[in-house]
């Protein structure tokens, strides 16, 4: 086995959830605020189904010295999602104060569930996780690089930009797992093409009916902002489309973008917001 080995620190980080956010704590901007929250939705569910996945990936593969990195790699991984899950479900929990409805997570656990009723392969749920990790590592280096956050509410920049940081610093372990499982790149990529097509169609329904329960949904500034955040100079598909579609490049890796200088960078910077437990 071949890969970079990474320390995955996982840590603790000082926010304050249970004082909660505004309703529009995104420099009140409802779309960009409405948005996150819908990604904050899925977290809960999904995490707990990438930590189930790997786990159970990784148990297939022989307990030798030559897979003993990548062990230890998937139990810091594991760290991670999990306290990323924890701390989502109590950013969903104040949700719930601001009258919105996570329809996302029912979505998502009906799959999950279907998964484990079809009797669903290791290897076929890790390439599942391997694909929603590239999505999130691709949004999470934009989100570092071109300062998403800007002038959201302090906490809630610290929360996503930790959560950024982490998910671009273990972005190729599900990687590597598929591939120490004997994963081929035809099943890789045509489960990447199934999730892109799920997480695209449930991350705008789930804006939308926030948009619609804030009351929102109808302002011209919502959907200029939406315009914006997609189309713009800066917008999220001209910034992304790029490292989205390299994951169908039959000899791609995770790391052929070495990007987790932003990561380390902030990481470092903001030493004092996050305590190392393990």
């Amino acid at each position: 086995m071949n890969f970079a080995i990474i320390d995955l620190p996982i840590r603790k980080l000082a926010v304050d959830l249970a004082s909660g956010f505004s309703r529009h704590w995104h420099g009140g901007d409802a779309y960009r605020s409405m948005y996150f929250n819908a990604l904050s939705m899925s977290f809960p569910v999904g995490e707990q189904f990438f930590i189930d996945s790997v786990r159970a990936g990784a148990a297939t593969l022989p307990q030798d010295e030559r897979h003993a990195p990548l062990q230890a790699m998937v139990a810091q991984f594991v760290g991670q999602e999990a306290t990323h899950r924890h701390l989502h479900s109590l950013y969903n929990r104040h949700l719930e104060t601001h009258n919105l409805r996570n329809r996302w997570q029912g979505w998502a656990q009906r799959r999950v569930n279907w998964s484990r009723r079809f009797g669903l392969s290791p290897r076929n749920v890790v390439a599942v996780t391997a694909a929603y990790e590239h999505l999130t590592a691709v949004f999470a280096d934009t989100l570092l690089r071109h300062d998403l956050m800007q002038g959201a509410e302090e906490q809630m920049q610290t929360l996503w930009r930790w959560h950024a940081a982490e998910e671009t610093e273990h972005k190729a372990v599900a990687f590597e797992l598929y591939r120490a499982m004997g994963g081929g790149a035809l099943r890789r990529i045509a489960w990447y093409c199934y999730v892109f097509c799920i997480f695209s169609l449930e991350s705008n329904v789930q804006t939308l009916l926030n948009l619609k329960r804030d009351g929102s949904l109808l302002r011209r500034s919502t959907w200029g902002s939406a315009l914006a955040f997609w189309f713009g100079r800066t917008g999220q598909l001209r910034l992304c489309a790029r490292a989205l579609m390299a994951y169908l490049r039959p000899t791609f890796h995770p790391d052929d973008d070495d990007n987790r200088a932003a990561a380390a960078q902030w990481l470092e910077d903001n030493h004092a917001r996050w305590t190392r437990m393990k």
